[in-house]
């Protein structure tokens, strides 16, 4: 186990954790090298490249203007979003980039950042990865100061080229009371141990930093989900992009409260209908630009904060610990997926993003549910089982079309896996750790266009028709 619970989970601006968040975050490390270099002052020139599925669906995902925000510095947990369109149009209308805030930089966008839609990797890359890009800086004679490549891989994720493209950023195995690589092992170190999947992530995590401290922060992120939620749940009008997609979870969430106000008969199907209200309030901010947090991607945010809210609404003596205990158990399995096989659209398809964000909440939910180990590891199991196969074909590039449906949909498959696991008294057949490995082959089988290009599926039908 190498990625910690607040890697995983981690607060950030939509649409895209690979295409926003993980771009913005290469461009701000690479203005950083450039200072720490001592370079920054003879900057004259900085151009920025995108390749393979950055190219292609960079627009619809504001990969363009994450680029230009991480020149300046900004980092996407802390960026506001509403400051976001004047800080760009500051750019576009004086024709220069302030590095880091600090040093103006002439900067011309339809020279200085280029899409290369048909090459997957930059010019003289040693990793291979569809989310590529390059950066380069010159001085006044036009010689090059430094050029960079990175890749974003998933969940706001970046690696330099050459690194290997699992390399995480903060924990490692030696610092660690229970290091552990795949779900048998999850599971037998807890069983040994005589500890839930919960509290053996929280004893890790307590490894880095206070125990008070892991579950402030634990706190922090749910408080900023279930904020992300409401605000869906508060605001109208269409989404930008250019579909004229309506925003529906606040009309959704008034027509269900108004059933209950007439005192209409009582439909046992209702607390499905809020989960599909929460994950749709979700990446309704997310395709907004708004304030969201990897779960494990921006793509898939709406998942785990749906089930996580379902839990504290619909269930009798739910709580705050139900809740530590949801999240905790949640990105345990997340990390198997991210470590052993891809969060990434643009390398897996949508299987590894709304797919394995199912997983997660199966899993989480049986945990805050009071179910056994063997339980959460059968409900994430089949919460994967059953998105096999998925592909990443959003409509324009954008995060809107079947995005957002799809992490309603997401949500209550993994309810229901959750209900099931809970049911079933006499084991499974196929391990959490087989259907990871099965995940991954089929993303590396499944054609390129259907993963996070926009040239197949609904992107490709929709638009000819």
């Amino acid at each position: 186990m190498k990625t910690s619970f607040f890697d995983l989970f981690k607060p950030g601006i939509g649409p895209s954790s690979s295409h926003t968040m993980g771009p913005m975050r290469a461009a701000r490390t690479f203005a950083l090298e450039l200072e720490h270099a001592g370079m920054l002052p003879r900057v004259r020139r900085i151009a920025a490249e995108l390749y393979g599925s950055l190219a292609l669906t960079g627009k619809g995902h504001g990969t363009d203007r994450a680029v230009l925000l991480g020149l300046l510095g900004e980092e996407a947990a802390t960026t506001d979003p509403d400051g976001v369109d004047t800080k760009l149009a500051e750019i576009a209308g004086s024709g220069t980039l302030r590095l880091l805030g600090k040093c103006a930089v002439p900067f011309v966008m339809a020279t200085d950042l280029r899409f290369f839609m048909d090459t997957m990797l930059p010019p003289n890359a040693t990793s291979q990865h569809p989310n590529g890009m390059r950066f380069v800086a010159e001085d006044d004679a036009g010689a090059v100061l430094l050029a960079a490549t990175y890749f974003s891989i998933g969940g706001g994720f970046i690696v330099h080229d050459g690194e290997d493209l699992n390399a995480t950023p903060m924990m490692t195995t030696a610092t660690l009371p229970f290091p552990f690589a795949s779900a048998e092992e999850l599971l037998a170190m807890a069983e040994t141990e005589g500890l839930t999947i919960a509290e053996l992530m929280f004893a890790n995590e307590c490894s880095l930093r206070p125990a008070e401290e892991v579950r402030a922060g634990v706190l922090h992120v749910w408080a900023t989900m279930r904020a992300c939620m409401d605000r869906g749940m508060a605001i109208e009008g269409i989404l930008p992009g250019g579909l004229n997609v309506r925003r529906r979870a606040a009309r959704l969430q008034t027509r269900l409260r108004e059933r209950v106000e007439q005192g209409l008969k009582a439909d046992p199907l209702a607390p499905l209908d809020w989960v599909t209200v929460y994950a749709m309030a979700v990446n309704e901010e997310n395709a907004a630009g708004g304030r969201v947090v990897t779960a494990p991607t921006n793509g898939a945010a709406g998942v785990v904060p749906a089930v996580g809210r379902y839990y504290l609404d619909f269930i009798e003596d739910a709580g705050e610990d139900g809740i530590v205990r949801y999240l905790l158990t949640a990105a345990a399995i997340g990390v198997l997926y991210k470590e052993n096989a891809s969060i990434s659209g643009a390398e897996v398809g949508c299987q590894g993003e709304v797919g394995v964000a199912c997983s997660m909440a199966a899993g989480g939910l049986v945990a805050a549910l009071g179910g056994t180990n063997n339980q959460v590891e059968h409900a994430a199991e089949i919460g994967m089982e059953h998105n096999l196969g998925m592909t990443c074909d959003p409509i324009g590039g954008l995060v809107q079309i079947p995005c957002i449906e799809r992490n309603a949909m997401g949500a209550v498959k993994a309810v229901q896996a959750c209900r099931i696991s809970m049911h079933e008294a006499d084991g499974h057949k196929v391990s959490l750790d087989q259907v990871i490995r099965t995940m991954y082959l089929t993303g590396l089988d499944m054609q390129s266009r259907y993963k996070e290009t926009s040239l197949a599926g609904l992107a490709l039908n929709i638009i000819e028709c």
